[in-house]
Order: C-alpha cells, then sequence, then structure tokens
C-alpha cells in the first residue's frame, strides 16, 4: 500500500495450487484488484507442472 506497485510475474505464479483454496493473493488484497489475466491462462494441470518446475532446484 502506498508508493508500493506489486507486479505478478506470470511466470513465477502457480496461483497457489495445491496449497489454498485460491490464490493467496486474492486473499489478502484490501481492494480486490487482482483479475486474472487472459493472455495468460493456464490450467490446473500447467500451474501445478509450473510449481514443480520452480521448486525443484530448492
Amino acid at each position: 500500500m502506498g508508493a508500493k506497485i506489486y507486479q505478478i510475474d506470470p511466470s513465477k505464479c502457480t496461483e497457489c495450487v495445491g496449497h489454498y483454496d485460491k490464490p493467496t493473493c486474492v486473499s489478502v488484497c484490501p481492494i480486490d484488484c487482482i483479475k486474472p489475466d487472459p493472455t495468460h491462462s493456464e490450467t490446473i494441470d500447467e500451474l501445478a507442472d509450473k510449481y514443480v518446475r520452480l521448486t525443484s532446484s530448492c
């Protein structure tokens, strides 16, 4: 809030698939401004695969 502007990187966002019922960013946003981006639509399987790719090197 304030001068900070947060951006969601679609290449790193898994929409919290496998962790929460809905994305955490949507749950905590105080002004309901996070909307799906139709140019970055992914299936649940694609999001789960992305999660594995992003966390496999940890």
